[in-house]
Parts: structure tokens; sequence; C-alpha cells
């Protein structure tokens, strides 16, 4: 998001908290009191009545007062308040797109995100999701996309994200499978070299699980360098995404990782969960099905890959 270096004023960026809450709200929903967002905005009460009544004659939102019951948001144009939030782009952050599932998310996206309200969306690519998460929380980046499976896992001992946007299983990637070194290797054992990637959630998470019960000694190693440790002799077994593993590499037998569930097979979108105008302005603009069927028609070659 980039924001105007020109409101300075207090009523401007007063206009800009309240447009930013306006975008968070859904129609016919009762808005916040005007002491309570005084509380919030930290400004004079004529003030923000003031910037309220400019968006109403603006025509960025319809409000009607229903006694008792409060104020009620009825209506609101989205691009106009997009103006006064002084939101001018959108950049989200997803996985190095090196699989065609990952190509046909990140175009998927990008074409559905494409809008008749004009806002730019891009998308960066970065390997492992606590990096994705860390560069999003520090508002390089508006949204992330991880596994479901290392959102939760983030979520349990942290509450600063917020999924906003699940996909249907096999969006984020086929299966995780245990790579070895010889073929004569089906199992970990104990005594092995196992490569572990603590930037990647799913890979570290998964790791530390198959290799719980046993006595293996966890090298430290870079996602993308995994294979090559392999190859060399490094390590003895590494979990790796299946979708990459080329099919060119014999020496390495690969054996399915046996899971409760799908949980690392689905892509999510996370953002900040103290951004919900962010959150209400991307759930108006992704279409999970056209993401969906595009992300399959770039897998099935149907279409070629645009991002």
């Amino acid at each position: 998001m980039t924001y105007d270096s020109s409101l300075i004023s207090k009523n401007a960026l007063v206009v800009e908290h309240l447009s930013k809450y306006f975008i968070g709200v859904e129609d016919n929903s009762r808005i916040k009191t005007i002491s309570e967002l005084e509380n919030e905005i930290i400004a004079a009460r004529g003030t923000i009545q003031n910037s309220m009544n400019l968006l109403k004659i603006a025509g960025a939102i319809t409000l009607k007062p229903r006694g008792h019951l409060g104020t009620f948001l009825i209506s609101k144009d989205l691009s106009l308040l997009l103006r006064y939030a002084n939101i001018s782009f959108i950049v989200g952050v997803m996985p190095l797109p090196y699989s065609k599932l990952y190509e046909g998310l990140s175009t998927g996206l990008l074409h559905t995100m494409e809008n008749k309200l004009n806002i730019p969306v891009n998308m960066a690519y970065m390997r492992g999701a606590s990096r994705r998460i860390e560069m999003m929380l520090n508002g390089r980046y508006d949204f992330a996309i991880l596994s479901k499976f290392a959102a939760l896992d983030y979520l349990q001992h942290n509450d600063d994200i917020e999924i906003i946007t699940e996909f249907e299983p096999g969006s984020f990637l086929n299966k995780h499978v245990v790579m070895f070194n010889t073929p004569d290797k089906q199992v970990i054992e104990d005594g092995m070299r196992v490569g572990i990637d603590y930037d990647s959630i799913d890979q570290a998470a998964l790791t530390l699980e198959v290799s719980k019960p046993l006595n293996v000694k966890l090298i430290e190693v870079s996602y993308n360098q995994l294979v090559e440790k392999l190859l060399n002799n490094e390590i003895d077994a590494a979990i790796w995404n299946d979708d990459e593993l080329s099919r060119k590499t014999p020496s390495i037998t690969t054996r399915d990782l046996e899971l409760d569930n799908n949980y690392n097979t689905i892509a999510v979108i996370v953002i900040d969960k103290n951004r919900q105008d962010l959150k209400r302005l991307l759930i108006t603009l992704i279409n999970i099905d056209e993401v969906q069927l595009i992300q399959h028609q770039v897998v099935n070659n149907e279409i070629i890959p645009s991002y």
C-alpha cells in the first residue's frame, strides 16, 4: 500500500481512518458510535463528525439512524472509500512459482483481482512461510499465501494474523514426500541425518513430527538445497514438496508422507488481523471459484501462466 504524503492535516488523517473503517464494515451493519470512534482515532468529536459528513456528501457512504439500535451503513462506494483511504495498490507475497500449481495460483489471483476499482495488484515471491508472514506484518506486503497447515501451526503460538480465504485441497501442493539418498531406504531410522529448514513452517513442523520418536541428527539446510545435500550424501533424508522433485534424480527415492489431514495441500490467504479494511477489500476482489478454475487451466496446459 502507498500513502499520499499530502495527507498531513488532522482532518485528512481522520477521513483516511474513517474510510478504512468503512471499507471493513458490511452493508446493513451497525457502525460504531462517535464516542467509540473518538476513543479509537484520538480526535475531537467535531473533527470526526465533519469527516463523516464529508464522506456522506461525497457519496462514499450512506448511513441511516435507527433510534436506540444505532446508526447503520446502508451502502458504500468502495472506489471512493479507497481514494479517501489513500489505498493505491495491493501487494501480496507467495512461494516462488516453481510448480504449475503455484504458477496457476498466482495467475488466477492476479487475473481475478484485476478489477473495476482500478487498484493495481502485484505479487512478490519468497521462500519460507515464516519470512512471508514476517514481511507482511512489517508492512512490506498486504497479504501472504501459505498452506493451511503453516497458517494453523503459526496461529498455535501467535494471534497476529487471520486466515481470510481458503482454497480447495491440492491448491497449494499435491503432497509431501520423504526423500532418501539411497534406493534401499524406505523409512527414517535412528542415526540418520535429516535436513530441516526452520524458515519453512510446513517442512520444519513435518520433519519434527516424523523424527520425534527417533534418535536422528537434524541438519539445518535451506529448503532449495535439500536435494543437493542428499545427492552429495551430506544428509540421509528430508521432507520435500513432491511437485518440485525432478524425475531425473533416480538416486533419490521417495515415500509418501502419511498425515492426519490434507491441510498441507490447501492454499490460504492471511493478513494482519488488525487490517479489517483489507480483509473486506480482498474478500470483495477475490473470486475463489475463478481462481481455482484458472489454476486448473494452467496445470492442464490449457492457458499460459501470466504473473
